[in-house]
């Protein structure tokens, strides 16, 4: 069962970010890093390509990664993810112990700030449960993604028109498309804490661009459940600006998302 990791990285030195995040098996790292290029590494015996572009993107770099993906299984990671020595046994064991997934999300352990998500049980990923899972934590047969046809959108996420939900809405696509996901307690590296590439407070562009992205993600439900989403995390969220105030900026959002 061959493992290849697959990385979004912005102006990297390839070689020293391989020693940083403790790559230890192939990979295929998209460096957004203003030229084009192509090389490839020999580094800890596997082989690293290293695809350069100047446009910016995660989801660009994502598909591009995707695209050079010939792995049996793609691990989805970021320039500050440091992987555990023995990731790709535990990877194996994972989808030996699964033999049905075509996705596996796994814990990767990050800030408590910034932790959407810990996996404390083995269990299937459905539309209820799907929208908290950043890309690192995704795994995947690469025969499966194909089978899906599924890739990033290029609206959303670092370096794209609206600031994130790629990840959410990637998910979403694969569950639509058939594929069996599930959850594992298995963790495989952990994030090192650095500013984000997209938040920078609870503003109106939070708030719209949350709006866009809840009309590609629910249709006709976006309204309903932007005011839910407002609720339920208020006490973050609106210490400083109103509810009605931030549901109105996600109302602007879905509007903008269905007329343009």
């Amino acid at each position: 069962m061959r493992i290849q990791l697959l990385v979004s990285a912005v102006n990297q030195d390839v070689a020293a970010l391989a020693e940083k995040m403790h790559i230890q098996g192939d990979a295929v790292v998209v460096n957004q890093c203003g030229r084009y290029g192509y090389e490839e590494m020999i580094i800890n015996r596997h082989k690293i390509q290293v695809f350069s572009m100047p446009e910016r993107g995660v989801g660009l770099s994502r598909n591009t990664a995707m695209l050079h993906a010939h792995a049996d299984i793609c691990v989805f990671s970021d320039e500050d993810v440091v992987l555990c020595e023995d990731y790709e046994e535990k990877i194996r064991r994972v989808y030996r112990d699964l033999p049905d997934a075509d996705m596996v999300l796994v814990n990767v352990k990050v800030a408590p700030s910034r932790r959407t998500y810990w996996n404390e049980d083995i269990h299937r990923i459905h539309f209820r449960n799907y929208g908290r899972y950043p890309a690192y934590s995704i795994t995947a047969r690469q025969e499966a993604l194909l089978r899906a046809n599924v890739h990033y959108s290029l609206l959303f996420g670092g370096g794209a028109r609206y600031s994130n939900g790629e990840d959410s809405l990637f998910l979403r696509d694969c569950l639509k498309a058939g594929l069996k996901i599930y959850a594992h307690t298995v963790c495989i590296g952990e994030e090192v804490e650095r500013e984000s590439t997209w938040f920078s407070g609870y503003h109106e562009k939070f708030f719209k661009d949350r709006g866009v992205l809840y009309h590609y993600l629910y249709g006709r439900m976006a309204l309903p459940l932007s005011f839910r989403f407002l609720w339920a995390h208020r006490k973050e969220m609106c210490r400083e600006i109103p509810v009605r105030q931030a549901y109105a900026w996600m109302k602007a959002g879905v509007h903008e998302a269905k007329h343009g």
